[in-house]
């Protein structure tokens, strides 16, 4: 009797939703890092299992505590934004939208960001809303579009990341610096415009880049988390997305959610670039080529996160986490890129979340007749 109550616990443990998404991403990681480890091995297998572990180990590979805070702080530098990209594609997700404009909609947050900062001149603050607005304006274009012309997202979202690019280069062409197709630094331009640290950085050997954008973000995701789970509001944006139609028939207004729901990802994608360049950790450069990948690897965060908020926090620190210890391979042997490689991987199985939580909810269901029936003996 006390065998099968333990069997049923493990059952409707297995059944929770939540603990099917970890148990999911779990298996992607795993998987993904396996992939990368055989591409190592294939490229030389001498040095393959030390290159997985330095790409694990990331910041910890420093020998003295201060170097591992430090670049443990790097690393929460660029996952602020790497979050609030994944929070972008996530909210648009549960209004049933792939918000592959993300990506653009951080370039329009990253060039109103630095306009505002360099060549108007303007407080941090004023910076902030700038991006928020100019990403929330590329995520309304193709709200827009979507609601009165079916213009599918993925269309329009990948025509506007281009547009954004070229339009951003030309913007901040004005500001860069002479001998280098760099913008020009906001410590040395404007001061005023660098995100406050708020004394954050003494907790990560006084790394300047350490700003307000880590706790906020996270601050970010768990406002989301209280807004789908916990509102009206949230519940219409669910259920846009889940039957669009039958949300039209209850009195539901598809069209205006549809629109909010891509206003507010290009206001977080946006949002996510100023945390990015208002640190002063990174500088545009007014000849690349192609959209930088931040938007992009939102895609990997979201999903491995299970499609929650809080669970992208994890997922998000996790990808920049191999992202940045693909940084220290021997360059000689190994490409950076193969930590970008395994995100991709992840990325690919992530598409198939939804096939094992299939699978093990109908194990979990045989198991549990072939209980009863049992029982029923």
């Amino acid at each position: 009797m006390n065998d099968n109550s333990q069997k049923k616990s493990m059952r409707d443990f297995l059944s929770k939703n939540s603990v099917q998404s970890v148990l999911a991403a779990l298996l992607c990681i795993v998987i993904g890092l396996l992939v990368g480890y055989i591409a190592l091995l294939i490229i030389d297998a001498s040095g393959a299992t030390a290159a997985i572990i330095t790409i694990l180990k990331n910041y910890f590979t420093y020998p003295s505590k201060a170097a591992e805070l430090k670049y443990l702080g790097n690393t929460l530098v660029k996952a602020a934004p790497l979050l609030m990209c994944a929070l972008s594609i996530q909210f648009c997700y549960q209004a049933g939208l792939f918000n592959i404009g993300a990506a653009g909609q951080y370039v329009a947050g990253a060039g109103a960001a630095l306009y505002c900062a360099l060549s108007l001149h303007m407080h941090w603050t004023v910076c902030l809303l700038a991006a928020i607005i100019a990403g929330g304006i590329f995520g309304i274009i193709v709200g827009v579009l979507k609601s009165y012309l079916n213009v599918n997202e993925v269309i329009s979202g990948i025509m506007l990341n281009w547009i954004g690019l070229y339009s951003v280069n030309m913007l901040l062409a004005g500001v860069k610096e002479t001998a280098s197709p760099y913008t020009v630094t906001i410590n040395s331009e404007n001061p005023a415009a660098l995100l406050p640290s708020l004394g954050l950085e003494r907790l990560f050997s006084n790394n300047k880049y350490v700003t307000i954008a880590i706790p906020l973000s996270v601050i970010i995701a768990i406002v989301l988390k209280i807004i789908l789970s916990k509102t009206v509001f949230g519940y219409e944006i669910i259920a846009t997305g889940a039957a669009r139609e039958a949300a039209r028939y209850s009195g539901m207004k598809e069209k205006r959610n549809i629109i909010i729901s891509l206003f507010i990802g290009g206001a977080l994608a946006g949002c996510g670039a100023a945390f990015l360049f208002l640190s002063g950790y990174e500088q545009w450069s007014v000849t690349q080529s192609s959209v930088p990948g931040m938007g992009f690897n939102g895609i990997a965060a979201t999903f491995l996160g299970g499609l929650d908020p809080i669970g992208t926090v994890f997922a998000s620190y996790f990808i920049q986490h191999i992202t940045s210890g693909g940084s220290y391979l021997d360059k000689n042997i190994y490409p950076s890129q193969i930590s970008d490689f395994i995100s991709s991987i992840i990325i690919y199985l992530c598409g198939f979340v939804l096939f094992f939580k299939m699978y093990l909810n109908k194990r979990l269901r045989a198991k549990k007749e072939n209980a009863g029936e049992g029982g029923k003996r």
